[in-house]
């Protein structure tokens, strides 16, 4: 028997008792050493057959303790309905809303559900200091001076290096750095568009991308939405002839923590690419992936350059840093042309710092264990909301990213929620501000990337029992 027969074998097993209610939430399973002597198989591929259960929320891990069924398992919350946008472009920005929620930012008081970034409590703090330390010290004339234009070569070498596993085959000429990701959307929206141009994306999608769309005097086309497998293809295909640009997170879209199938990103990019139209991928959630692997990109099937890869590490290792990337593709000219207009040169210290950072195996380390808490904090915060929300609650099912979409019933308004949260120091992100249509008022966002305990548990009850007072 094969290798890979035996750990499908093993895994499918376990998989079958636990669906099956032969083993219950809770319980525990045999340890990998265990598992080990009882199947004749390696250390790896035991700890393989684990990784896998656990990418399908059916155990978890308790350090010291070994791996558990999932208590996941026993809560029975819908799913998020699938978006129905308007097919017809729409620019209603709730610009009073955004400017309401965002203005509390940097408060130390309030807990934040609103802010789609991991808390600094998950980041290795300590250890990028020491590296900003190092690239002044190891910088030509201290990092005092510009970059090129393409920006810093090592940390171009290491994103390449970085994209061989999902199939992006990049190499150090393929890409350009930019000031954080929306820098990175901001020059492929000024590349590709014009005022009046028409920009096709998901429903709902992240508000700065709304925003920024709306202040290039793009019309957008909200596209509907899945909350597990993203865009509707057939959508997509009936909207061709209105739209000029195309942009979509395939993996673990804000808010809903989608991630498309290969197939229906290969479809995409064959479909764009025939028509014309240039695709913008933003992939700053890739490497958030809760299963096994990560998951491939649209670029990964890209073959005429007609897909911008950007990304970032705002969403994993330093939002502050403002360390980004594209890879354009047939528009690298015009990108640089934009940067070179823009920004001259990325930030030389930073990058450099950034570039070393990665280039040691510390990163993938604090990847491992980012994924690993954000995975959990997923499956406590469903747990709470069971057993707190009002009856009737749905949530999304995020396979990765920072995001937990929440779907009332319609007699729940979040901005109402909002104003009487906030007054309790609890600040979530209304559903309406994922949209430039009048939908999803029922909805909201909350942001799973703070360090879970009691306190933060004790924040979603009061949300629920506020919206219970609804």
């Amino acid at each position: 028997m094969s290798k890979e027969f035996l750990y499908t074998e093993i895994t499918n097993g376990i998989a079958s008792q636990i669906r099956g209610g032969a083993l219950k939430a809770g319980d525990k399973l045999p340890s990998v050493r265990t598992l080990c002597q009882e199947h004749q198989i390696s250390m790896n591929t035991a700890k393989r057959v684990f990784l896998e259960l656990e990418s399908q929320s059916l155990v978890e891990s308790k350090p010291q303790s070994g791996y558990f069924v999932s208590k996941l398992l026993s809560v029975k919350l819908p799913l998020s309905e699938v978006s129905r946008p308007s097919l017809i472009a729409n620019n209603n920005e709730p610009d009073e809303l955004i400017s309401k929620v965002y203005e509390n930012m940097g408060k130390k008081d309030i807990t934040f559900f609103s802010i789609g970034i991991p808390s600094g409590d998950l980041l290795p703090q300590a250890k990028l200091k020491k590296e900003i330390i190092n690239a002044t010290r190891e910088l030509k004339e201290g990092g005092t001076e510009f970059e090129e234009l393409q920006g810093n070569l090592k940390l171009r070498r290491i994103i390449a290096l970085r994209s061989l596993p999902w199939g992006g085959n990049f190499n150090e000429n393929d890409l350009v750095t930019t000031n954080g990701g929306m820098n990175a959307l901001s020059f492929c929206l000024m590349a590709l568009g014009k005022p009046g141009d028409t920009i096709a994306i998901e429903s709902p999608c992240y508000p700065g991308i709304l925003q920024l769309a709306n202040g290039l005097g793009l019309r957008v086309l909200e596209l509907p939405t899945h909350p597990t497998t993203g865009i509707e293809i057939d959508a997509l295909k009936k909207a061709i002839p209105k739209i000029n640009i195309c942009l979509l997170i395939p993996n673990f879209n804000a808010p809903l923590g989608s991630c498309m199938s290969d197939e229906n990103k290969k479809e995409v990019v064959r479909l764009l690419a025939e028509n014309n139209i240039p695709l913008i991928e933003d992939d700053v959630y890739g490497d958030l992936y809760f299963g096994p692997n990560r998951p491939k990109c649209c670029k990964s099937f890209d073959k005429e350059g007609n897909v911008l890869y950007c990304s970032s590490i705002s969403k994993t290792l330093a939002p502050g840093y403002r360390v980004g990337w594209i890879a354009p593709g047939k528009y690298k000219d015009k990108i640089l042309k934009l940067k070179l207009l823009h920004a001259t040169s990325s930030i030389t210290i930073v990058n450099e710092a950034v570039a070393n950072f990665l280039k040691t195996g510390r990163y993938e380390k604090h990847l491992h264990q980012l994924r690993r808490t954000l995975q959990n904090n997923y499956q406590n915060y469903v747990q709470t909301i069971a057993a707190y929300f009002p009856e009737g609650t749905k949530t999304s099912r995020p396979q990765g990213g920072l995001s937990l979409w929440v779907e009332f019933d319609k007699s729940i308004q979040t901005r109402a929620l909002y104003n009487l949260a906030i007054k309790q120091n609890i600040s979530i992100a209304p559903g309406r501000m994922f949209t430039l249509q009048d939908q999803f008022e029922n909805c909201m966002r909350l942001c799973i990337g703070l360090p879970w305990s009691e306190d933060i548990q004790l924040k979603l009850k009061q949300l629920g029992n506020l919206a219970k007072m609804r």
